[in-house]
């Protein structure tokens, strides 16, 4: 077997998410053929490049050598697919590329940019990982990243990104059953949910980490599933589970949407481009994504009611502005 730069792109995943399962879902493939391909690998080295543990994989000290070799190599290939592109970009006409992470007022913005920039090219490419996504911006595959930051858990940011806050302090809530007995309250305490059982993405950076942190902060020990949010829903109707949810979510006939007694839980979102004169592709202002940004999530957060009601109780500027 003869190494490719598809096979150095995956050990950098792997190492970069630290594990299989959250490494394949950057890459678009299952676990299984993501093993096959590492044992493969590792075959025709000859040795071991990762130790597999409960917890995740870490490099050897034989793997960390291969990577400081095939990292350069994977981010000359990416340089030169993004400055291919940008130099096609600039004769076909102009190009703006945004990476994001799920939110309600992603619909908005595409419409707000693409009314506001007509003729310009606007691609979307969505991901649950936003340290994935500031890797692309890094390296030139994204013009923006709009992420979210889960508190106590900070992004690993690469050099040379620059950043506009859109929210400082987003409250997640939770989502449950429209019967579960704490829905009856406008407002919910942790300790109602003790005895249920909670979902979280662990593919989500930072997600777990931050809901293990106000958990045990509560002295609350809960079974917890791992799944995707999409899974979630199906579970969370029928009273299986209960999850954190993004404010903006909802409404549904099905679930019940609530938010936490002293917000706990909480995120920033963040919208992060590269420097204006870093010499790449003629792109829009970022102070115009920004702007069509904060006008569609303010749409976005005034037409649910829950975080509407919300934003009044804590006199939100997002009240004020627009």
């Amino acid at each position: 077997m003869e190494l490719e730069v598809r096979h150095l792109r995956a050990l950098c995943a792997i190492a970069d998410a630290g594990s299989l399962h959250k490494a394949a879902r950057l890459l678009g493939m299952s676990q299984p053929s993501l093993t096959t391909q590492l044992r493969r690998i590792e075959n025709a080295l000859g040795a071991e490049l990762f130790t597999r543990e409960r917890t995740g994989c870490r490099p050897t000290p034989l793997g960390r050598d291969v990577l400081s070799r095939a990292r350069p190599l994977v981010a000359q290939l990416a340089l030169l697919v993004s400055e291919t592109r940008a130099a096609a970009a600039r004769t076909d006409g102009a190009r703006f590329r945004i990476g994001s992470t799920a939110s309600r007022a992603l619909a908005g913005w595409l419409r707000r940019l693409r009314q506001r920039l007509p003729g310009t090219d606007i691609t979307l490419h969505m991901d649950v990982s936003a340290n994935a996504l500031l890797r692309a911006l890094a390296a030139g595959q994204l013009d923006v990243a709009f992420v979210h930051e889960v508190e106590g858990c900070p992004l690993r940011v690469p050099d040379g990104l620059e950043r506009l806050v859109l929210v400082d302090r987003e409250p997640q809530f939770i989502s449950m059953a429209r019967d579960h007995p704490a829905a009856a309250a406008p407002v919910v305490d942790l300790a109602d949910l003790a005895e249920d059982r909670w979902m979280v993405d662990p593919t989500v950076d930072g997600e777990w980490d931050g809901l293990r942190r106000i958990l045990g902060a509560a002295g609350i020990d809960p079974p917890v599933l791992h799944a995707d949010y999409h899974t979630a829903a199906s579970l969370i109707v029928v009273g299986e589970a209960v999850a954190p949810c993004q404010p903006t979510s909802g409404p549904r006939d099905d679930m019940a949407i609530r938010p936490l007694r002293d917000d706990p839980l909480a995120v920033r979102l963040l919208l992060y481009h590269r420097p204006a004169d870093t010499g790449g592709p003629a792109a829009p202002p970022y102070e115009v994504a920004y702007a069509e940004l904060a006008d569609a999530y303010r749409e976005a957060a005034l037409r649910t009611s829950a975080y509407r009601q919300w934003l009044l109780r804590h006199g939100s500027p997002l009240l004020r502005a627009g």
